[in-house]
């Protein structure tokens, strides 16, 4: 499938033949019928819309014949939480999930589905906005992971992370100033939370949180890379639970 899509036709083809869409590209101020459409239709599907400047599109242009549109297409489809949930029922295990708060870099989230699929997690909750998408280099990156592993994309993480405590989830997140995590209890139905690159678990997210760890650094830098930490942090939960 392809990763991205320019032109009003093909855009419009793209939306209307029921493709995932995860970011549209539009021309600021552009008044065009055509155009017009296709941002009703994009508003239909929740669809991101980012109206941008003609060099912003001239920039993210591959074949420089984008007509004021551009589309960038998921690689795999998106499942939904609760496909995420019966994966665990269905193999007779206690919910153990990955939820990722803004990781912004294809790299970093293909090798942390990569991650969840090695460590037996059911599955791997983004959300639609200050994140990346199924790209193709998602999916390069994961080895394969993708095919195994469901992604679901919510519009607002905290409040996914209450809905699933009513289903019983307790939720960890990756902070240097939590509780050492061999400290915490990690066992039972479990989330756990990684943070953007830069800044970390966003407040609002790690005050839903149950438990905040901290992993253990003994070196000159202070901060781990988001795909190892999560590779840690999940392999604590592994560990727990195999005792």
């Amino acid at each position: 499938m392809s990763e991205q899509i320019e032109g009003r036709n093909a855009v419009l083809e793209a939306f209307r033949s029921g493709k995932c869409v995860d970011k549209l590209f539009v021309l600021d101020r552009c008044q065009d019928g055509p155009v017009r459409t296709i941002i009703r239709e994009a508003r239909k599907k929740d669809t991101i819309i980012n109206f941008v400047q003609k060099e912003r599109l001239d920039q993210l242009s591959e074949i420089g014949a984008h007509q004021g549109v551009i589309a960038q297409v998921a690689a795999y489809e998106y499942s939904t939480v609760e496909d995420i949930l019966n994966k665990a029922k269905e193999k007779g295990e206690a919910p153990f999930i990955f939820l990722l708060d803004d990781i912004e870099d294809p790299h970093n989230l293909g090798a942390i589905i990569r991650t969840a699929n090695l460590a037996g997690a059911h599955g791997v909750i983004i959300p639609k906005r200050h994140a990346a998408g199924l790209t193709s280099t998602v999916a390069k990156t994961s080895a394969g992971a993708l095919n195994y592993t469901p992604v679901a994309k919510v519009s607002n993480l905290g409040q996914t992370i209450e809905e699933l405590k009513k289903e019983g989830m307790w939720f960890v997140c990756a902070d240097m100033g939590g509780d050492l995590m061999y400290n915490l209890n990690l066992t039972g139905p479990m989330g756990v939370v990684i943070g953007n690159e830069g800044e970390g678990v966003s407040r609002l997210v790690k005050e839903k949180c149950d438990f905040v760890a901290a992993i253990p650094m003994k070196g000159d830098i202070d901060s781990l890379n988001a795909s190892v930490a999560a590779g840690i942090l999940a392999y604590e939960v592994v560990r727990q639970r195999m005792k």
